[in-house]
């Protein structure tokens, strides 16, 4: 059986090949979902050579089915945001700890230990509804910061504006996490020159204002909070990894993720680095799920392992992916 040592344990490419083709074979043997879609495309885990040619399962399973490779129970099941009347994406955790390793690691790996900073949430469309795994793992951080003046910040923006002067007055590293439309919210009332805080959006302006290209959003944020750089963090409800950017909207993975793109005509070709397409991702802390996942967001995957979010698919359902209905 594998382990949560063995995922977060992987130092290079090889590790990442040889334990993506063991997960995969576990989860072709215990997932009955994936194996559905697998059969349903003709591809067997003795025609799996390397980590490129494992299948995608399309998102919008998660929608619709019980995605588990494993009889554990049930420990916590989060669910994505979603209009009134919309069907939401629910992820089935049989094991915390692994969520847990996962977003402390990739944390201290992109930005060090957390007890250095105050963590401040700024997240009010997630934390006004249950089962988001974004306020699960911020909540852990604010928690794990151990700083008096880490917390979430919902409507009280004068409040979190005093906080983040007092924070600069003391020369005190903080982190802002928060949700693009609040983010604006807080600029278009308050001015800042942060010199020891890194701001990080989410994503998503979640119907509250006109969606923005990531360009415009961040120079927005860049001059709103006097900044030189906006951070980003790329998750989602499917997922137990987070990959993270440090300005240009440049994502980087933690060793147990990997982002590869899908033909956009094409949905089971993956093509070469350099091209827009689909994004598909490989995250190996879902072991309990599923690892290999085709995404709705279209993006460009580079040669050193690195990617771009460019947009979405117009349709709802993944081209060329919506091949059955079990």
């Amino acid at each position: 059986m594998i382990s949560g040592q063995d995922i977060f344990s992987i130092h290079n490419e090889e590790d990442f090949n040889s334990l993506a083709l063991q997960v995969f074979r576990y989860q072709f043997e215990n997932n009955k979902v994936y194996r559905s879609f697998c059969d349903l495309i003709n591809r067997h885990y003795s025609d799996v050579k390397s980590y490129e040619d494992i299948p995608f399962l399309p998102i919008s399973f998660f929608k619709s089915h019980q995605v588990l490779s494993t009889k554990r129970g049930i420990e916590k099941t989060f669910t994505s945001s979603g209009t009134t009347g919309q069907i939401t994406s629910k992820h089935f955790v049989t094991d915390l700890g692994l969520y847990d390793i996962s977003f402390n690691a990739a944390f201290q790996e992109f930005y060090g230990n957390v007890e250095d900073y105050a963590i401040l949430g700024l997240l009010p469309s997630y934390l006004e509804r249950e089962g988001s795994s974004l306020i699960y793992m911020v909540d852990a951080l604010i928690k794990a910061s151990n700083h008096p003046e880490s917390g979430f910040y919902l409507n009280n923006l004068d409040e979190l504006q005093q906080t983040l002067v007092t924070l600069e007055s003391q020369g005190q590293k903080a982190l802002l996490i928060g949700v693009s439309f609040a983010l604006l919210d807080l600029t278009e009332k308050h001015s800042f020159k942060l010199n020891n805080t890194i701001v990080m959006e989410t994503g998503g302006m979640k119907g509250k204002r006109k969606e923005m290209i990531r360009k415009e959003l961040h120079d927005k944020l860049s001059k709103g909070f006097g900044v030189q750089h906006i951070h980003s963090e790329y998750g989602m409800t499917e997922l137990l990894s987070q990959a993270y950017s440090k300005g240009n909207g440049v994502f980087k993975c933690p060793n147990w993720m990997k982002i590869l793109t899908r033909d956009p005509e094409d949905a089971l070709s993956i093509q070469k680095t350099g091209k827009t397409g689909g994004i598909n991702i490989i995250d190996l802390a879902n072991i309990n799920s599923c690892s290999f996942i085709a995404t709705q967001d279209l993006g460009i995957s580079y040669t050193d392992g690195s990617f771009e979010i460019i947009g979405r698919f117009d349709n709802s359902d993944i081209r060329g992916c919506n091949l059955m209905v079990l």
